[in-house]
């Protein structure tokens, strides 16, 4: 039983936008990066919600590796395509004018393209492809970020965690969203195993010489000194074909790299020549799909609500109660943590109060109180 403090959702966002403000950030760009993180907790991937908060974008602002301030340049905008330069500002703000764009264009068009380059860390990538599906479209989105997947028979961290992440209307309450690495595991699950002391289940880490890690801290020294990496879905080697995660990796670093003209691989490492703190400069695709110009939206959302139900009431494994699909089990955290709010582990309140009080804002946590 989780039996962590939590916080209201209204308190957590109202802290979360205020904070991004006193970093320097515009209250409608810190209120879009204050939701995409709390949408996270809101599907139950900690990974990318508020455990994320300091480390990954506040302590990035002060380093200097993320811009608060985002300013957008259109590279390339025809009626279908469009192309931006995020400017080293925040990935979520740019990807969030992204998709809104791409919908309008794909309402009007049937289909839309984009591309981010110079880019920094979008949060989950479920996010930009569910904005789609709210809308009654598909949407499809991809990114790469710092190396840390070894190609099959490989043991150097070459590629990101490089998710490929779809989401498609059904006739349910939730849409179907896979929003998934293409590793066994994504860093920021480990930096969560970290904050928690727990080991990183074995397999999904490998050291330079051959053997798993599973010493949490020790792997996230050793993916950024080089000296471990994940395992692409499918593990190392190919006795469990491993090589399909590794080339969906290859195809999702291909594109955020080709389409923006970006840089890829040992360039997104984030840290520069003299081992000092250097931009990051990612690139994201995007891709929106209006059903209406194929054979409407009804048809899709129950086809696809159809084959999600078909695959919840096959036969279940001996000892096994249910089969999920994509974005149920999201689904069914939200239907818990609704009324309850977010759940804040010990570090993460650490953190929390680090920052409240380095900007002397007026906040008061329950977790505070035990």
């Amino acid at each position: 039983m989780d039996t962590r403090p939590r916080v209201s959702w209204e308190l957590m966002n109202a802290f979360l936008i205020d904070a991004f403000k006193g970093y320097g950030m515009p209250a409608e760009d810190a209120a879009i990066c204050a939701d995409v993180l709390l949408e996270s907790d809101r599907r139950g991937i900690e990974s990318h919600g508020c455990n994320r908060f300091k480390p990954i974008y506040i302590d990035r602002i002060v380093k200097g590796t993320l811009k608060p301030v985002t300013k957008i340049d259109i590279l390339k905008d025809t009626p279908t395509t469009l192309v931006m330069d995020a400017n080293d500002g925040s990935g979520m703000v740019a990807s969030y004018r992204m998709m809104e764009r791409l919908i309008e264009k794909a309402r009007l068009y049937g289909m839309a393209g984009g591309a981010i380059c110079n880019s920094t860390h979008y949060g989950i990538a479920g996010y930009w492809a569910t904005m789609a599906s709210k809308e009654g479209m598909i949407g499809i989105t991809g990114t790469n970020a710092r190396p840390s997947i070894a190609p099959t028979y490989g043991v150097e961290n070459m590629m990101g965690t490089n998710p490929l992440t779809f989401a498609i209307p059904t006739d349910e309450e939730f849409p179907f969203c896979l929003d998934c690495a293409t590793s066994t595991v994504q860093r920021g699950k480990i930096e969560y195993y970290a904050r928690e002391g727990k080991d990183t289940p074995r397999g999904m880490v490998i050291g330079h010489d051959g053997s798993y890690m599973t010493d949490s801290q020790a792997i996230l020294k050793a993916l950024v000194d080089g000296s471990a990496a994940l395992t692409p879905i499918g593990g190392a080697g190919d006795e469990m074909c491993g090589y399909k995660g590794y080339g969906y990796a290859a195809v999702v670093e291909i594109l955020s790299a080709a389409l923006t003209g970006g840089p890829f691989m040992k360039a997104l490492t984030g840290t520069g020549a003299d081992g000092r703190p250097a931009n990051y400069h990612l690139g994201h695709f995007f891709f929106v799909i209006n059903p209406e110009f194929f054979m409407g939206l009804d048809t899709l959302k129950k086809t696809a609500g159809d084959i999600c139900r078909a695959l919840r009431a096959s036969e279940k494994a001996p000892g096994q109660e249910r089969i999920y699909t994509a974005g149920e089990k999201e689904w069914l955290a939200w239907q818990e943590r609704k009324d309850e709010g977010v759940p804040v582990g010990e570090a993460v309140q650490k953190e929390i109060i680090k920052v409240r009080d380095e900007l002397h804002l007026p906040y008061h946590f329950p977790f505070e109180d035990r």
